[in-house]
């Protein structure tokens, strides 16, 4: 009749189903859904389950190094690596960044600190492949 341990296809605004506390550091890749709140260090990267509603905040004294793939990335600590956000990035007053935020929507609170570029994810599926890049310019030569 009626389903009780299917889960829900979205997710309310904030919500925490894992967190990584402020004494944790995990070296190697994560795969998640749902909610991820992080305190502690990860090195590696960060991937949001296909097809699956997912979110990450990094907060102020948390931080990572390597590629983040999420659909709602919230940053206020510091990230060194590439973003790569398919709905949603927001950097608040704490964001310390160093790589590019690929983003279909961005907010950016005064303070936040990026060194990278900002990439909108439709204006980036129209720039042709870096390889492609270095193939024209050898046929140049």
């Amino acid at each position: 009749m009626f389903k009780t341990n299917s889960k829900p296809t979205h997710m309310r605004e904030g919500q925490v189903d894992t967190m990584i506390g402020p004494q944790v550091v995990i070296r190697g890749d994560l795969h998640f859904s749902g909610g991820l709140y992080i305190e502690g260090r990860i090195v590696g990267k960060l991937v949001a389950l296909d097809g699956q509603p997912a979110s990450l905040t990094l907060a102020e004294n948390g931080s990572i190094e390597g590629e983040v793939r999420a659909p709602v990335v919230i940053i206020n600590g510091e990230l060194t690596g590439d973003v790569y956000s398919s709905e949603r990035v927001e950097l608040a007053a704490k964001a310390r960044v160093q790589g590019n935020v690929h983003y279909r929507v961005v907010e950016m609170t005064a303070g936040s600190q990026l060194t990278g570029r900002l990439i909108h994810a439709e204006s980036a599926a129209a720039l042709p492949a870096p390889e492609a890049l270095i193939t024209a310019d050898a046929l140049m030569d």
